[in-house]
Order: structure tokens, then C-alpha cells, then sequence
């Protein structure tokens, strides 16, 4: 196991590794969060910038304020190659350090990590990936998916191409291709566009891209150019998003009909496709670019300190700010369940409660240097996601620009589809433990 531990409650634990002691100095001293990441393999460059915008964050409130609350944070990195079976062995052997929630960065971890959150009592956060049903905060008390979940955004970008031709109405007879990564990541949305699809008449084409083909696609974009589907959504990760963009220029697929989810949305994902990727388009949650006061400080703190492996380059591209995003979140939740239970150093079930009770407004995100950064988010006891508004962003030839205000998802049809199906994993997964947690007042 690979760890990368970068910031330590004392300055004895930096000092004395990994002994029993040092477990013990960090437990009192200090929260402990552990990141499980991925700096190798296919995935890297999409993993790459989250874990150094994350660790970062941390790593600058820790310098700037000292940790949060007169408590320092204890960032530990395991690296899981974005492997379900080495994100369970990560989890395995940090869990019990105290850990205080998971962020798996993986929708294959995160399914391995759901049965096991609610027997060890610590939260997952899978933010803006993962399963939708666990949006459903009675059934699945322990796992969060704010500020939206994947059939969220599947809402969303058909809504977006409806705007675009007019009408919810205007989609019957529309053809709309899906090329996802042929996994549990990709393969999540697909119930909601295929409902969706029968409720307003469009045809869905489904174009899978196996993991071990994500960089020779030719035969996929055979079939589009086939096809020749009016809008082309893409779920894709790491490797695969660059190849993409770089076939669709080569197949003269109109750009700007092409839409990735937020995770397709990254700076090298884009500039993979030269200057004819100028156009292509992808949801995002959260801002981009380094004006941000937060950021500044990450700069001054621990970019120009020496005290980050990351590029100065990446500060504020899309990933590395969705990076900060998440820990930002985190370090809120932190903040709120040291206010809720009155302790500094807390345990898994502190951090739900401040999960659960997590009220991030306008004014909170200006007080922290992030006024304009994401859309206010609220969770609570019964919505872990929030289902909170995404705006379309456009790559202009060398950067991204947000085009449009925020889209709402369609709450309306999402939600009760999201309860049937969190109702529908407990039947299937049964005995499912039903929740004894009391709501945070």
C-alpha cells in the first residue's frame, strides 16, 4: 500500500512516522481524513488534479488557520489505481485511524464502500458520482452524493438540449447518443435517460467504451458517424475523455452538440482536440479559474511555500478547483459537526451529523473566499444530494466559459424515481439495515 501523508496534527507525528504513538497523537490532536487517490494508470489525468486540489485545500487551512477549529487535519493519501478491489483494501486499512469520511473518487469504490459505511459508522461522500438512490437519506443514512447525483445531471443535459431546440416538446424524433465508460460510472445514468427518453420521444443510442479500450474508440464513432445522432452526451474518465474529443473532431461531429458530464469536463480533456474542439461543451458545479480569494490563499500558502506537488499550471482548471470544491465541503461538514456536538476532535458519527446538517449559503461561501464558486447547497436529513442547479460550460480553443445561468434539474421526475430505486436496492441487499439515526436538530 502506497500512503502519502502531508500534513500531521504535531509536529512529534511528522517526526516519528507511523508508530502507534503517532495513531494515538493524531487521533487526539488532530481529524484525520484519508484520500483515496489515483496519480497512476489510465485515470491519472483526471485523478491528478482532484487529489492536489483537495489535498491543497487542506493543506492551506491547516497552514492559514491551523486546521479548522483550533484542530489540525491529518490528510493521508492511499493510492487506488481507480481499482475497486485496492479502494477496499485503502479503506480497510485506514478506517480505523479515526477516519472521519471517504471521498472514493469511483463509483465501483464507492458501491464496494455503501454496505460497509453503515457497520463502521463512517460517511461516504461521493460528490456528484457514486449510486443516485442514495441521494435518499432514510435508506441510506451513511452515504452522500451532494450537490447532485448522476441522474440529476442526466436530467439536466436533456433539459439543456431541449432549451436548445425549443421545448421539452421538440425532442420527439431527436436522436441522442450516449458514449459512457463501460462501467458501473457510466452505466449509472442510464435508467433515467432511458425513462426520459419514453416520456419525451427521443431515440437514446448507446455507445459503450470498455475500460481497456478507452484510447481506440474508432469503432464507436464508426457507428456515430453511422448513426448521425443530433446530440452526442458523454460520461466519460481519465484516458477516455481526450480520446473522445480527439475522435470527434476527426468524425467533424458538430462540437457544440457534444456535451460531457461534469467529469468530462476537464482542461486537458478538451485541448486534446486541438482547435477543433472549439465548442464542445460540459456541466459543471463549481468555478473555474483562480480569482477566487481561497484560491489566492492555496497560492500563497502552499503553492509559492513549497509545500504542494502540484503545478502552479493546474490551479484553477476545472478538476483541480472540482478537487477544492469537495474539500471544501468536507472542511464545512467538519466546522458544522464541531458546532452541533460541541467537540474539536470528531468521529465518523460527528462528521454525519454535520454532513446531514450541512447549509452552505451565499454568504458563507463569500465568508470563505468562494462567493460565486458553486451554487448555495443544503443537505439534509432526507436529501444527501441536494439536486442543486449545473450550468453548461463551452471551450473557446484554449479555456472554458460558462455560457449559460444555472439549470435546475428535473427534481419533479428524478426524486421519486431516485426513492423507488433507493427502495428497490434495500429489497435486493436485504436484511438492509433500516436507519436508527436520529435527524440532527
Amino acid at each position: 500500500m502506497n500512503f502519502k501523508q502531508f500534513a500531521l496534527g504535531t509536529a512529534v507525528a511528522v517526526a516519528l512516522g507511523s508508530s502507534g504513538f503517532v495513531q494515538q497523537a493524531a487521533a487526539e490532536d488532530s481529524n484525520y481524513i484519508p484520500l483515496l487517490t489515483y496519480r497512476t494508470g489510465p485515470y491519472a489525468g483526471s485523478g491528478i488534479p482532484i487529489a492536489n486540489g483537495m489535498s491543497d485545500y487542506f493543506a492551506m487551512l491547516n497552514e492559514r488557520d491551523g486546521g479548522i477549529g483550533g484542530v489540525k487535519l491529518n490528510v493521508e493519501e492511499c493510492e487506488t489505481g481507480y481499482n475497486a478491489q485496492k479502494g477496499v483494501e485503502c479503506y480497510e486499512a485506514t478506517k480505523g485511524k479515526g477516519a472521519l469520511v471517504y471521498n472514493p473518487y469511483s463509483t465501483g469504490i464507492t458501491l464496494q464502500l455503501i454496505p460497509k459505511a453503515s457497520v463502521d459508522k463512517i460517511p461516504v461522500l461521493s460528490m456528484g458520482y457514486g449510486l443516485s438512490a442514495a441521494a435518499d437519506g432514510n435508506v441510506f443514512p451513511w452515504i452522500f452524493n451532494a450537490p447532485d447525483t448522476y441522474w440529476d445531471g442526466a436530467s439536466v443535459v436533456i433539459k439543456y438540449i431541449a432549451h436548445q431546440e425549443g421545448g421539452l416538446d421538440k425532442l420527439k424524433g431527436k436522436k441522442i447518443g450516449y458514449l459512457f465508460l463501460d462501467a458501473g460510472y457510466g452505466r449509472e445514468p442510464i435508467p433515467l435517460l432511458e425513462d426520459l427518453a419514453k416520456k419525451y420521444g427521443f431515440e437514446l443510442l448507446q455507445y459503450p467504451v470498455p475500460g481497456k479500450e478507452m484510447q481506440n474508440q474508432s469503432s464507436q464513432w464508426l457507428n456515430v458517424r453511422r448513426d448521425r445522432p443530433d446530440y452526442m452526451v458523454m460520461w466519460g474518465w481519465g484516458a477516455m475523455n481526450p480520446t473522445a474529443v480527439k475522435e470527434a473532431v476527426k468524425t467533424r461531429f458538430p462540437m457544440d452538440r457534444f456535451i460531457g458530464v461534469w467529469w468530462s469536463a476537464g482542461d486537458d480533456d478538451a485541448a486534446a482536440g486541438g482547435a477543433g474542439a472549439k465548442g464542445y461543451k460540459a456541466m459543471n458545479f463549481s468555478g473555474v479559474g483562480t480569482e477566487y480569494p481561497a484560491i489566492q490563499d492555496i497560492v500563497k500558502y502552499v503553492i509559492d511555500a513549497g509545500k504542494s506537488e502540484t503545478d502552479k499550471a493546474m490551479v484553477g482548471s476545472t478538476l483541480y478547483n472540482r478537487g477544492v470544491l469537495n474539500a471544501m465541503m468536507v472542511a464545512e461538514a467538519i466546522r458544522t459537526a464541531q458546532e452541533k456536538t460541541g467537540k474539536k476532535v470528531l468521529t465518523g458519527e460527528d462528521m454525519r451529523i454535520g454532513l446531514e446538517s450541512l447549509d452552505l449559503t451565499a454568504e458563507r461561501l463569500k465568508e470563505i473566499g468562494l462567493d460565486g464558486f458553486a451554487h448555495p447547497m443544503k443537505i439534509t436529513c432526507e436529501d444527501h444530494a441536494g439536486s442543486e442547479p449545473v450550468f453548461i460550460q463551452q471551450w473557446d480553443g484554449a479555456k472554458w466559459n460558462k455560457i449559460t445561468d444555472w439549470f435546475e434539474p428535473m427534481t419533479d421526475v428524478v426524486r421519486p424515481l431516485l426513492e423507488a430505486a433507493a427502495k428497490d436496492y434495500a429489497e435486493k441487499n436485504a436484511p438492509w439495515p433500516a436507519r436508527t439515526e436520529p435527524c440532527p436538530n
